[in-house]
């Protein structure tokens, strides 16, 4: 048995129970798929794969009398139920139907086997990126590949739904079978009522042929088939990625453990979620689909791009000696004397793990120093208690720093009263809080993003701070290392007391350093900072060596340049289409806001870039990875989208429901 369908089939559905029973003209729907699959002359044998319970009895018996061999095993664990069933059969080639796709077209199958035979892949499908019909679903494998998934898939997901992990995983050579042109719009599938009368409507056009192909399929009478078109704006399939979601919120509160990623905030619909592969400024998503990415890069962790070879070289390196001992990682010293070499002005570092972590030990660090406890901060600086106190005392302090109706349930009231926020370049402001509150002993602000600081506002600030012995902590974690070799306050000429680096630094591992003078850095002494994970190696190891690499090749400069770029095209694409745009941001992370309607104008960008394999919205985090040909290529489809928004006459009706949610708003 060289090739053995494997037909994946139950009785169990809550839309349409029993759908596979349900009959046209006394012949049921799986009867139908057999017959059409008997139509194929490269297959050997069909087995069913059922689940092993009760519900599915009256199955066993209907495949027995048509004489068909069946194997029962896991309801939930499908790839269990294909290994073990593959493991008694032995075939050498599996192709993975399911039973709700009754008019698979046989004649397309054989020359998918041919291919597949012909070829070294180890696993050929016409579902990565579906060109055919939703109900022509063919997945073709080999019994080496299903058990190396069978070994080591570990999510649910996948074993629930068998092939992602052998998408998803770049060990497998994996081939989409495609046409030129896209017929995924037309469902012909089994999974409602409705889907079975549609089905009744193709079979009856034909009747009594059942040996119907798929080239016939879509020339069927215009009547026929406008109710096979899915009733859905592109893209028309709900991505694996959004299914991966729905069951994150199931077991996740909120979904995930960064907000800035939450799909929502992008698309309410159809942003891919998740990845499989990163590598250069190339996401792959669950489906396997490849995307460009033109928006975040990791939130600002890819300087050097997704993984970066020098980088990850190292890294691999240091596993194979392990990332963890019982005694300390050398590199650790090694990174603080590197920062202090870089930081002139410094004496002292420490190192987190994540931007919250660090600017919580750089309060902590602070607070030892002057034996003074109240903060004044301008920007967002994570989600410790300290941060989120200020909306204590008032709920719309934080508005302007993060978004309106914060939630703040479970931190401590006792707090109300220890921070204050002033906006940027408002230096009355923060003055005359310094002036009426007692005990202020720690002023952290972001030193700049969206805005450049005018009148000496930052001169002014270092001199109240050293007026009235506040320690001022700059949170560099997004502009660090991006446009200077060290922190975007040495553009201004500006030191702080302590610096907190993050992101970029470690070129998408974890790593935030505490950069600080010795005498504020010494006081660590005189208190408690110490975590198990904070000795990892990794992070140390990370940073050494994207340093050097940015060192090599002054990735500063590069992003700056290509930032620049970008902002000047936009500026020339909003002047031309008359769009009221403002543009705002680094150089190196250049940011656009609408006028008016931004939301609505921005889901549609978001939306259009997504159906071109562009993740890309408002905000640009230019990497390295980001060639000239990459950029051109993102200006030239934003123009185009900006004529498509400029000429919509009912932008409500064509965002719809993919409208976008609130994301962060920045102070600066």
């Amino acid at each position: 048995m060289n090739t053995v369908v494997f037909i994946q089939a139950r009785l169990g559905s809550t839309r349409f129970p029993g759908k596979i029973f349900s009959k046209y003209k006394n012949t049921t729907m799986l009867e139908v798929l057999l017959k059409r699959l008997s139509l194929s002359k490269k297959i050997n044998k069909i087995i069913f794969l059922i689940p092993d319970n009760k519900e599915n009895i009256p199955l066993k018996s209907f495949i027995k009398k048509l004489g068909y061999n069946f194997f029962c095993g896991s309801e939930e664990n499908v790839l269990s139920r294909f290994f073990f069933a593959a493991k008694k059969f032995k075939p050498l080639t599996i192709i993975r139907i399911t039973s709700d796709c009754p008019l698979i077209d046989p004649f397309i199958l054989d020359k998918m086997i041919k291919k597949f035979n012909e070829s070294k892949f180890d696993y050929l499908s016409n579902t990565i990126h579906p060109t055919y019909p939703d109900g022509f679903d063919v997945e073709i494998f080999s019994r080496k590949t299903l058990s190396l998934a069978f070994k080591n898939a570990n999510l649910d997901y996948d074993k629930e739904h068998v092939t992602p992990y052998i998408k998803r995983e770049k060990i497998f050579n994996t081939y989409n079978y495609s046409q030129n042109k896209d017929y995924s719009d037309i469902r012909i599938t089994l999974d409602t009522k409705k889907d079975f009368e549609n089905i009744k409507s193709v079979l009856n056009y034909f009747s009594p042929r059942l040996d119907f192909k798929f080239s016939e399929i879509i020339k069927l009478p215009v009547k026929i088939k406008q109710n096979l078109l899915m009733k859905r704006t592109p893209p028309y399939k709900i991505t694996s990625g959004e299914k991966m979601w729905k069951r994150a919120k199931v077991s996740i509160p909120d979904g995930n453990m960064f907000f800035s990623k939450r799909p929502e905030l992008f698309l309410k619909k159809s942003w891919p979620t998740y990845y499989s592969k990163a590598k250069g400024c190339f996401v792959w998503d669950l489906d396997r689909i490849r995307y460009i990415d033109c928006s975040f890069m990791g939130i600002g962790t890819n300087v050097l791009g997704y993984a970066n070879d020098k980088i990850d070289n190292k890294i691999k390196d240091a596993i194979n000696n392990s990332n963890m001992s019982t005694l300390n990682s050398p590199e650790e010293v090694l990174l603080a004397e590197k920062l202090i070499n870089l930081h002139k002005w410094a004496g002292g570092v420490k190192f987190a793990r994540t931007g919250g972590e660090a600017n919580l030990i750089a309060l902590r660090i602070a607070r030892s120093y002057n034996k003074k406890f109240k903060v004044i901060f301008c920007g967002y600086h994570g989600w410790h208690d300290w941060y989120l106190s200020s909306n204590l005392k008032d709920k719309k302090n934080l508005d302007k720093h993060l978004f309106s109706n914060l939630k703040i349930e479970g931190v401590p009231r006792y707090l109300k009263n220890s921070t204050f926020s002033f906006a940027y370049n408002d230096f009355d402001a923060l003055k005359k809080i310094i002036d009426k509150e007692k005990d202020i002993g720690v002023l952290i602000m972001e030193v700049t993003r969206n805005i450049l600081p005018k009148n000496n506002f930052l001169k002014k600030i270092r001199d109240i701070c050293n007026k009235k012995n506040i320690v001022l902590i700059f949170d560099e974690c997004t502009s660090g290392f991006r446009e200077t070799f060290g922190g975007i306050h040495e553009k201004f000429g500006i030191n702080p007391d302590i610096v907190v680096y993050g992101k970029a630094i470690g070129n998408g591992y974890a790593i935030n350093p505490i950069v600080g003078k010795k005498d504020v850095m010494d006081c660590a002494k005189q208190t408690f900072i110490s975590s198990t994970f904070l000795s990892d190696k990794i992070g140390y190891v990370a940073a050494l060596e994207t340093i050097k690499q940015m060192r090599v090749t002054r990735s500063w400069v590069k992003v700056k340049q290509k930032g620049i770029k970008i902002k000047k095209s936009w500026q020339r694409i909003f002047k031309k289409h008359k769009i009221d745009a403002e543009i705002i941001g680094l150089d190196s992370l250049p940011t656009f806001i609408f006028k008016e309607n931004h939301k609505l104008n921005k889901t549609f960008i978001t939306l259009n870039f997504l159906k071109k394999n562009f993740l890309a919205t408002n905000s640009f985090y230019v990497s390295v990875s980001h060639t000239d040909n990459i950029i051109n290529l993102y200006l030239k489809e934003f123009e185009k989208i900006i004529i498509k928004l400029k000429n919509q006459k009912n932008l409500n009706k064509e965002v719809g429901e993919y409208l976008a949610e609130d994301s962060f708003k920045r102070v600066n």
